[in-house]
Parts: C-alpha cells; sequence; structure tokens
C-alpha cells in the first residue's frame, strides 16, 4: 500500500486507469452489440474501450480523490473487522458504492446526453438504468480484476 504522497498518486491513476478500462470493454461491447453473448467478442472491443478509458481514467482519478476514497473509508471503519484483508474489501465495496453511481452519472452526461442527443429531461431514467447496467460489474471487476491487479503492479514498481 501507498506510504508516500507521491505513491498513493500512482496507486489511485492505476487503481483509476485499470477500473475505467475493464467497465470500457464492458460497455463498449453492449454498445457494439455483443450484450447477449459477451463470448462472441471481438478485439475491436479492447481498442475502442482503450480509447474511452484514456479519458474516463481522468473522471474516475477525479471524482475518486474527491469524495470516492474518503467515502470508502468511512464505509470500512464503520463496519471494521479484525481481519485486515476484510477491512481492505469492504473500503473497495464502499468505494464502489459511490463511484459507480457517480460515474454513471458522467457516462450518462457524455455518452447519452452531449453525444447521444438525449433529452436532458429523460437524465434520471438513463442515469438510473446506467447504474443498474455497470453496478453488478463494476464490483466484481473491482474486487476480482482491478483491485489485485493495480496491488501487483504498484508492488512491482516499488518493491
Amino acid at each position: 500500500m501507498p506510504k508516500t504522497k507521491s505513491q498513493g498518486v500512482v496507486f489511485g491513476l492505476l487503481m483509476s486507469y485499470f477500473m475505467a478500462y475493464g467497465m470500457e470493454v464492458f460497455n463498449v461491447a453492449i454498445k457494439m452489440g455483443y450484450g447477449t453473448d459477451l463470448s462472441q467478442m471481438t478485439n475491436a472491443v479492447f481498442l475502442g474501450a482503450l480509447k474511452e478509458a484514456s479519458y474516463m481514467g481522468l473522471f474516475v482519478f477525479l471524482f475518486s480523490s474527491l469524495w470516492g476514497n474518503r467515502i470508502g473509508a468511512r464505509f470500512m471503519h464503520r463496519h471494521k473487522t479484525e481481519n485486515p484483508y476484510l477491512n481492505r474489501l469492504l473500503r473497495q465495496a464502499g468505494t464502489v458504492g459511490i463511484m459507480c453511481p457517480t460515474m454513471s452519472m458522467v457516462a450518462a452526461i457524455l455518452f447519452n446526453l452531449l453525444m447521444g442527443g438525449a433529452p436532458f429531461s429523460q437524465i434520471i431514467a438513463i442515469w438510473i438504468g446506467t447504474v443498474l447496467k455497470n453496478f453488478p460489474i463494476a464490483f466484481f471487476w473491482n474486487m476480482y480484476g482491478a483491485a489485485p491487479l493495480t496491488h501487483r503492479v504498484f508492488q512491482k514498481i516499488y518493491a
């Protein structure tokens, strides 16, 4: 885990971009029509996801730095246990619990309103639908993909 402010920034950037990329793979695949059968995806999904993650990762980093990480930490402290590993999972769950709705709002505004032309009057419905679609993936991608990958890469950098 990060011990200095600069290590915290590196850790945060790694986590932000790993989360953004994983979520964009899922969302680009759905946009490309693979929603009912993700096992038929092609490599084009990964390139499209890389493009979108390049800027979505900045939003993730910004909002997790402003409130996501703090709320996740408060959630963990509220449910703290003797087990450090369980505490880490609780912090991750708390962070996903606030970051998924936050990033779903960013995505709804960006992709549906600004780029998609949807009327602003539909923002709440679009946002709720986006949260419902993304939350399960965000939770499991964080727990079993992005967080372990971030920890592994971070340890390699600072070993």
